[in-house]
């Protein structure tokens, strides 16, 4: 069977230079390329190369989470992720509207990839393996950011199973506002490594550059009672501490996009961004401690589990719950059982 490969992408732009060449490049490699509307989104955009769904042509699918997804957020990308699962896709790229795709964005990708591995069981400033810029990722707690490194040469090599891999994004990286508010940030990471995380290592990957194999697609889930700063934040601690039961590593490998960031007021970032502040490492920590079921099969459970451990440290709202519900319900009516043990 042709593997399938589905970019997907939310905005509430217009079709803008860089949704332009992600569209291109889409109809060039014959990708599927999926564009999630929001209440602010243009009622007339048009981009050929992409389905474009509007807030109202979202209420109309047969999904029970576009009934339930607050408007005026991130997560109603969520949608998009569950239209590709439904069409059969086996690969999920995902990116932003300000992300400019190099030629190398294009290339195949592999689930399993030549790369030195880290198998400390502690905060990993990824950042620190591929730039000597100093730098940390959006979401590492700041009392890690300085936390020494084993030097890159003994870092063992392998060809771990990553169903989940994180790409860099050169130009204006994604950091955090403490970064930006005091930093100036123009970066271009090294291009010679990949990096795989081993079970009991925690760094935090975003939702700007990411692929999804299909084993992982459940994992893919972002919330939508926290705020749009920590939603792709707590979904990778959530999707890393779930692979961990599947002995999956997470991979980080070098940029193949170029952002050049839409505007942003950096002190709601900063406002958006204090919940993570002040909880990633408790968040981490009560996510090591949970006990979690080993195999595919358990995801659904296991992301259940998470998000209940969420809810009860005030984190997210009782109705996160109900969400995931509807989530792992339309992965189940699609015809995937990817992830499934049990409906909740």
């Amino acid at each position: 069977m042709t593997e399938k490969t589905t970019l997907v992408v939310t905005t509430i732009a217009a079709p803008n230079a860089a949704l332009r060449l992600l569209a291109a490049g889409c109809v060039k490699q014959g990708w599927d390329f999926i564009v999630i509307g929001d209440q602010a989104s243009p009622p007339d955009f048009q981009l050929e190369g992409c389905r474009f769904y509007s807030l109202t042509e979202q209420k109309q699918l047969d999904l029970e989470y576009a009934a339930l997804c607050p408007v005026r957020h991130y997560a109603r990308k969520n949608l998009g992720y569950l239209l590709a699962m439904r069409e059969g896709s086996s690969l999920i790229v995902e990116t932003d509207d300000d992300n400019f795709p190099g030629e190398d964005f294009w290339l195949p990708r592999a689930r399993q990839r030549k790369a030195s591995i880290y198998s400390g069981r502690d905060w990993v400033n990824v950042y620190r393996y591929f730039t000597d810029n100093h730098i940390w990722p959006r979401g590492l707690p700041l009392d890690h950011i300085n936390d020494p490194l084993p030097d890159w040469n003994t870092l063992a090599a392998g060809q771990p199973d990553c169903p989940v891999q994180q790409g860099l994004c050169d130009g204006d990286a994604d950091v955090d506002a403490v970064f930006r508010l005091t930093q100036p940030l123009e970066v271009s990471f090294r291009r010679d490594r990949n990096l795989a995380l081993n079970p009991g290592a925690w760094c935090p990957f975003n939702s700007q550059n990411t692929s999804w194999w299909r084993a992982a697609f459940p994992l893919l889930y972002l919330p939508a009672t926290c705020t749009f700063r920590m939603t792709d934040i707590w979904r990778s601690f959530v999707a890393q501490r779930i692979a961990w039961t599947n002995d999956w590593s997470i991979m980080f490998h070098p940029s193949n996009v170029h952002q050049e960031r839409n505007r942003h007021d950096l002190m709601r970032d900063f406002i958006d961004e204090l919940p993570g502040y002040l909880n990633n490492n408790s968040i981490c920590q009560s996510l090591a401690e949970l006990e979690l079921s080993s195999g595919v099969g358990s995801i659904s459970d296991n992301l259940r589990v998470c998000y209940e451990m969420l809810v009860r440290a005030g984190l997210c709202e009782e109705r996160e719950l109900d969400l995931l519900d509807a989530w792992v319900a339309d992965i189940e009516r699609g015809g995937s059982t990817i992830g499934v043990a049990t409906r909740f």
